[in-house]
């Protein structure tokens, strides 16, 4: 069997470069830490047996995953959260889609200066955001403030990151492949639910987990916009001046386990998919 060679010793290359690549791997390492880290120490500390969270660890015990699931309060705040990103999810992404293909397919005059318009949310602080919100809600609309008032400014800020996500997806699109379908007799109907649609879903996608993300995350537009009702960053919020205890560190394992679960699972559907295709086209 041959000995592999390394790439960097047949190329013309550096003499620093096997030093380079080593950097940057040490790099890459401290980024992937960083960045998870935080997420791995949350999940050890919902074990942790002491009420305040922090190193060494003393002890193992599930008594903090007993007691989130035993605080009604809790469970309210988090099926409150989930409810609205649901929602917020939902009406997002159709109202982003929709939008973005007026403004990359329905021949604005100044296409540039819609989208800026159209994204100009994400660009506000979110205080501004906040406040703007609630004087348009309960001044203008004459609204109570409840889970309603809090989908609605969620969606002010969530569907602009649909609309750019989608809309990017739709300029790179091959518009042969629908003239292609039109020759085949193919109406725009068809042609955008067998065509257009299949091709820029993964953007869609993306976009429907991105609004989910911004909206259970979501703290000062909440603030605002939120009424009796409690959701799960408000309720971190108010136990604050009592002291956050590991039930919230549980909360968010089971939650990140749920989350992590769906990916799989969508993961797992798109390659059955797939292979029944392939079985359906056959060898």
């Amino acid at each position: 069997m041959a000995e592999r060679i390394d790439p960097l010793e047949s190329m013309p290359v550096s003499p620093y470069a096997r030093l380079t690549r080593r950097v940057l791997w040490v790099v890459a390492a401290l980024v992937m830490a960083f960045l998870y880290l935080p997420i791995m120490l949350l999940v050890i500390f919902s074990f942790n047996e002491p009420r305040t969270p922090g190193l060494p660890i003393t002890g193992l015990t599930l008594d903090w995953y007993a007691q989130a699931l035993s605080n009604r309060v809790l469970l309210d705040a988090v099926w409150n959260s989930i409810v609205v990103a649901a929602i917020v999810a939902v009406a997002a992404t159709i109202i982003g889609t929709m939008a973005a293909f007026a403004l990359v397919r329905g021949g604005i005059r100044f296409p540039g200066a819609a989208r800026v318009f159209a994204t100009l949310p994400i660009m506000l602080p979110g205080m501004l955001l906040g406040i703007a919100i609630l004087i348009f809600l309960r001044r203008v609309l004459d609204m109570q403030l409840s889970l309603l008032t809090v989908v609605a400014g969620h969606l002010v800020f969530t569907v602009p990151f649909v609309i750019l996500i989608v809309a990017a997806s739709l300029q790179g699109f091959d518009r042969n492949l629908e003239w292609a379908a039109a020759d085949l007799g193919a109406n725009s109907r068809r042609t955008v639910r067998h065509i257009i649609l299949p091709l820029i879903w993964p953007s869609i996608l993306a976009g429907a987990l991105i609004s989910v993300t911004l909206s259970i995350d979501e703290f000062v537009v909440t603030f605002f916009t939120v009424g009796p009702q409690l959701t799960l960053p408000i309720y971190i919020y108010t136990q604050i001046k009592f002291g956050v205890t590991p039930e919230v560190n549980a909360i968010a394992t089971l939650m990140l386990g749920a989350t992590l679960g769906l990916i799989v699972l969508g993961v797992g559907l798109v390659a059955v998919r797939r292979r029944l295709r392939r079985g359906k086209e056959g060898p």
